[in-house]
């Protein structure tokens, strides 16, 4: 019996006992390929050692420091190298231990730069439905995603939600791109004036959408307009790359693709590669300035904000991307497992869409291909994925609710950066054997109960 409040109660669970570059392997000596890096976690695969060994020597230097009272050098070395590779006017990082801290952190750094502007009647906070924010409360809020709201609704903060940009799903007939991302973006307008435009703080946005819906990227200049529109009525905008940043996509931060420059960025997952649980706030200079001139502080803090190992973490990982080209390598393997992922599933009979960017990839399934129909959410076929693909040794992060929080099904595919041609052939296999027999087990099931005989 387990001690442990798991994820889900009654599941039985292999138990991790060791990582080796892109595997993990539990307790009885199975190999598992790590093709979802966890949840967009593991960029660098498991135990590097030059990672372990950054790790070994800050612990031996010091392992706490509580930034009540100092600041480590751990810390500036990782603020430093992020500001240095941040986007122009991105130039002060605040270190949290995770993606909804950053993001929770984030939304309080908005709601104070505009009560230290003088402006404390703004308000609103303004998403888009299908986005996931995270798991506090506030994170929670702001996200989109129906499933995890609901029994929460009571505690959340008021907050308002426009459609994603998600072009399988949402644009039109004969609607070009161009077309689709003015349309899309307009909708923040209208919610703008709706609510007032002197009114509304933010709006929150994932680069690209990660779990909810599954590496849906931005169509044409939709972030440029949401950017402009943002500008035109002084609402701060917050791209959350906590799944999609750090080089997931193919470049450092996924923004970089868009052209487009946010006031407050959240980080996490690949910012440590799993070594240390380890997020960040990047802000500009004008939210700075607005407190240094200002109150003079952040009313904002946790215990473990700023941990030396967490941060020595951090810079370690980022050391090893710029040292060994990773980015590259994330742009030809991501182009190479687009290819097999279209070669294996494109013309699969349910298999409606395959997107993303880099090795930030997802497989969306339908009943029917013609109509965009899901499957219906109770034959629970993205749990079947992941059993029948956890079978083959193969770690992949399925969902449900893709299209609006209960009907839908998407594998999201996020590998550790380091991966080779190889690996993606097995990926790919492995997958592809997974969605063919999850299917075919739906198929077995209805046979079964047409007989009258429980599945």
């Amino acid at each position: 019996m387990t001690h442990l409040l798991h994820r889900a109660i009654h599941a039985k669970l292999p138990v991790a006992v060791r990582g080796e570059g892109i595997r993990l392997f539990d307790a009885e000596g199975k190999a598992y390929i790590d093709a979802s890096g966890g949840a967009a976690v593991s960029c660098l695969g498991h135990t590097h050692l030059d990672v372990l060994a950054a790790l070994h020597a800050q612990l031996d230097r010091m392992a706490y420091a509580h930034t009540g009272f100092f600041t480590t050098e751990a810390a500036e070395r990782l603020a430093d190298r992020l500001v240095a590779d941040a986007p122009d006017g991105l130039d002060h990082v605040y270190l949290v231990s995770g993606g909804s801290e950053a993001v929770e952190a984030a939304l309080k750094m908005a709601r104070q730069y505009f009560v230290e502007k003088g402006e404390p009647q703004r308000r609103h906070i303004i998403a888009r439905r299908q986005s996931y924010h995270g798991n506090t409360l506030g994170a929670l809020a702001a996200g989109g995603n129906e499933w995890r709201r609901a029994q929460f609704r009571p505690l959340l903060v008021e907050t308002h939600h426009i459609d994603p940009c998600f072009a399988y799903r949402l644009q039109q007939a004969g609607e070009s791109d161009a077309d689709y991302a003015a349309r899309a973006a307009a909708q923040l307008e209208a919610k703008i004036l709706d609510l007032g435009s002197d009114q509304v703080i933010a709006f929150v946005a994932e680069t690209v959408v990660g779990a909810t819906a599954g590496a849906v990227p931005p169509v044409a200049d939709y972030l440029k307009r949401v950017r402009a529109i943002c500008d035109k009525y002084g609402v701060l905008l917050i791209l959350d790359e906590v799944m999609c940043g750090m080089g997931r996509t193919g470049t450092l931060h996924a923004c970089e693709q868009d052209g487009v420059i946010p006031d407050l960025m959240t980080i996490a997952k690949g910012l440590g590669g799993g070594y240390q649980p380890v997020g960040a706030v990047l802000l500009s200079s004008a939210i700075f300035r607005a407190f240094a001139e200002g109150s003079g502080f952040f009313q904002h803090g946790h215990t473990y904000m700023g941990h030396p190992m967490a941060a020595a973490a951090g810079l370690a990982v980022q050391d090893v991307i710029r040292r060994d080209g990773l980015l590259e390598n994330v742009v030809s393997m991501g182009d190479y497992l687009e290819r097999c992922l279209v070669e294996r599933l494109g013309n699969h009979h349910h298999v409606g869409d395959i997107r993303g960017r880099g090795l930030f990839r997802a497989v969306e399934l339908v009943a029917d291909r013609t109509t965009k129909s899901p499957f219906d959410p109770g034959l629970k076929l993205n749990a079947r994925i992941k059993k029948e693909a956890m079978a083959r040794g193969l770690m992949v992060y399925p969902m449900g609710g893709t299209i609006d929080g209960q009907r839908g099904d998407h594998v999201l595919l996020a590998p550790p950066f380091i991966l080779g041609r190889e690996d993606v052939d097995q990926i790919v296999e492995r997958l592809g054997d997974a969605v063919d027999a999850a299917i075919a087990s739906l198929t077995e099931d209805a046979r079964m109960q047409n007989r009258g005989t429980p599945p």
